[in-house]
């Protein structure tokens, strides 16, 4: 018998993170277990095992996963092949002609997922318009499909011309494909993208495919697993645009889940923001290996209609998140000049950080914080990993003496760089389009934000910090609040004028019947379902376009959007203009809405203050003595307690850390609202 008990995990490079809800209590209990790269599953099911339910309890589990992302990352995916439209073998290859490193002599392009060997073409072509100009050469197609069984490709992208005015070729290609090589695995392009633009419809049926075969025996493997423990609960994975699909549908289209594991901090934060009232947040989420940043605006996660992995397009929409290798496993080095990095090479979960004493010898930010006096050997990580500040040392001893410094002003210049990294993430998605970061508070979570948080802001002059809840394991909090969404989308480029014209509707009709098919056959009734509509619109003459909401039942359709569009413009790239103004694209937004959890409120110290339970000694200077620091419990304090830096507060998934000057107060959920001194 399931209940209505919740189960979240990400995994991530270093810990796989958990959190389950009690539907009895409201409470909310936090963990993490290592990361098994090895055997990915296993994670997974170590993460189960730490929680009060059992399996056949759980009523849901929703799940991040970063395995897609890890083999892009790594080229470790699919032998894969494309087949185009004869003439148009190359779209893949070539690509766009713009090049974002102009000025970067050193650049050299990632390594390419296919070769031109792996790229076919067959007789075919539909018009823009949808109808056909030359049927598909069904006997040439076969002998595509003969060639590529022969060569043993685990994957194929099938993406014609014009596909997403006109599938049916598409759809035959397929049926002789499975036909003729079975054992192949077939991602065709409409069914991702119904948009215009070749080449990024292309690319996304490429990574796609590339990472299908991966992502599908890992859930298949784990959906077993989880059956023969007895779960019967529904199964969520948590996608890019920031919500989540059920595990069939990722099996189908597993380059949704590209973004998976950043995307539950994301939609944690837009949830928890507007319960402690803060609905413009920049969020850093660092965690073993990486540090993604992004932004919540009005209670919203910032979303982008497509998304980017080493400069290959993804035509699908995506929540803005900015990474980059920061992350606790950092490893430092020295470049070519003998100048000192950190990152983006890691030290993951297997050995880890020198400091866990799994056999890890390179020095990395983990190690680094330690030595500081940031983090300590008594308190175990997740309750089960205590660190070791002698082999923090010994890792950091030889890269010192090379750099004829201290292992504490080595520890002290790996933090800074660091911090100055997640600076530029928080300028990248700030300051270089067009907003200033003290407009926002900065929300922190993961393993190692809670450690650079308070730093990251008194240099960019954010006022306020934030600390939610069980931060080290947030990620996997927001999966608890996502709910199942599917994106539909229509090229239709046409005047604004014409967006209350009888095509238009009918174009939606079409997307939502094919959206309230989908979410029926996943269990929700129409009661459940919500859609939402949006254009894209632009400037006649424009590249890029502005999604715009359209609301239902308005008959000046187009004026509305007008306005909404002028004000969203001149926002975004800072000027309107009197050009004629036309859509490119119709877009639905279908939800499946699950039952939202509600979160207990933390109860208020009825007398006294909390006080300290010791000090830690801080080296916040190579140069100058310890400076001691108020030890505190995270676990012990209580709604509307104060603390005045310099203090450390250690909890049970994370460390947070604030200088003298810095002051925190516990908010209703237990949240810490850190006001950085010198930021007002």
């Amino acid at each position: 018998m399931t209940s209505n008990s919740r189960v979240a995990i990400d995994v991530g490079g270093t810990f796989t993170d958990v959190v389950e809800l009690s539907p009895e209590t409201g409470e909310i209990r936090f963990g993490k277990v290592p990361t098994t790269p090895s055997q990915p599953t296993a994670g997974v099911l170590d993460a189960f095992g730490t929680t009060e339910a059992p399996m056949g309890e759980v009523g849901m589990f929703t799940h991040g996963t970063t395995l897609g992302l890890n083999a892009l990352l790594t080229r470790t995916g699919a032998r894969t092949a494309v087949i185009g439209t004869a003439g148009f073998r190359d779209v893949y290859l070539l690509g766009r002609t713009d090049r974002r490193t102009n000025y970067d002599i050193t650049y050299r392009p990632p390594p390419a997922l296919v070769e031109r060997y792996d790229t076919f073409e067959v007789p075919e072509r539909s018009l823009f318009d949808g109808s056909v100009h030359l049927p598909l050469d069904e006997d040439a197609a076969r002998q595509v499909a003969a060639t590529i069984a022969e060569r043993g490709y685990d994957s194929v992208a099938v993406a014609f011309l014009h596909a997403y005015a006109n599938p049916a070729h598409e759809l035959r290609m397929r049926e002789i494909l499975h036909e003729v090589a079975p054992d192949v695995v077939v991602t065709i392009s409409h069914e991702l993208s119904r948009e215009y633009r070749e080449y990024e419809r292309t690319s996304t049926a490429v990574l796609d495919a590339y990472v299908k075969p991966i992502v599908r025996r890992y859930l298949e493997r784990l959906e077993g697993e989880l059956a023969g423990g007895g779960f019967t609960g529904r199964f969520l994975m948590t996608r890019s645009g920031g919500g989540a699909m059920t595990a069939s549908s990722a099996r189908e289209q597993p380059v949704s889940l590209i973004l998976s594991g950043p995307a539950g901090g994301v939609i944690g934060a837009g949830v928890f923001g507007e319960l402690i009232e803060q609905p413009n947040l920049i969020t850093i989420d660092m965690g073993g290996t990486s540090l993604d940043a992004s932004l919540v605006i009005d209670g919203e996660p910032v979303l982008h209609q497509g998304a980017e992995f080493e400069g290959l397009p993804i035509n699908t929409p995506s929540l803005y998140i900015h990474t980059i290798g920061a992350g606790g496993g950092s490893i430092a080095w020295l470049d070519d000049a003998g100048a000192l990095q950190v990152g983006p090479q890691s030290a993951g979960a297997d050995p880890g950080p020198a400091s866990y004493g799994r056999g890890g010898t390179q020095p990395t930010f983990t190690d680094a914080a330690l030595a500081v006096g940031y983090m300590g050997t008594t308190a175990a990580l997740g309750g089960r990993l205590s660190l070791d500040d002698k082999l923090a040392l010994g890792a950091l001893e030889p890269l010192a003496a090379k750099l004829d410094m201290t292992a504490l002003a080595l520890a002290r210049g790996m933090i800074r760089i660091s911090t100055t990294k997640i600076m530029g993430a928080v300028r990248a998605i700030t300051v270089e389009v067009g907003r200033d970061p003290k407009d926002f508070a900065l929300l922190s979570f993961g393993g190692g934000g809670g450690l650079v948080a308070v730093d990251v802001a008194h240099e960019l002059g954010i006022p306020t910090v934030i600390v939610p809840p069980g931060q080290g394991a947030f990620s996997a909090f927001g999966m608890l609040f996502a709910d199942v969404q599917h994106d539909f989308a229509r090229t239709s480029v046409i005047p604004l004028a014409e967006l209350n014209s009888p095509a238009v509707e009918a174009g939606y009709t079409e997307m939502a019947l094919e959206a309230a098919d989908a979410l029926a056959a996943e269990g929700f009734a129409a009661e459940a379902q919500l859609l939402t509509r949006s254009v894209d619109v632009r400037y006649a003459g424009q590249e890029h376009t502005v999604t715009v909401p359209v609301p239902d039942g308005a008959d000046n359709l187009a004026s509305i959007v007008e306005q909404e569009f002028t004000e969203l413009h001149e926002r975004q790239y800072g000027h309107v203009m009197d050009d004629p103004i036309e859509v490119t694209t119709l877009r639905l937004r279908a939800t499946g809405q699950v039952e939202k959890p509600t979160l207990p409120k933390l109860a208020a110290r009825e007398s006294g203050a909390v006080e300290a339970e010791g000090t830690r000694n801080v080296y916040v200077s190579a140069e100058q003595p310890a400076v001691p620091y108020a030890l505190y419990t995270r676990e012990e304090l209580l709604a509307g307690d104060e603390i005045s830096g310099p203090a450390v507060i250690h909890e049970h998934t994370a460390t947070t850390v604030i200088h003298a000057g810095d002051e925190v107060r516990v908010g209703s959920y237990g949240e810490m609202v850190i006001t950085v001194k010198g930021s007002l």
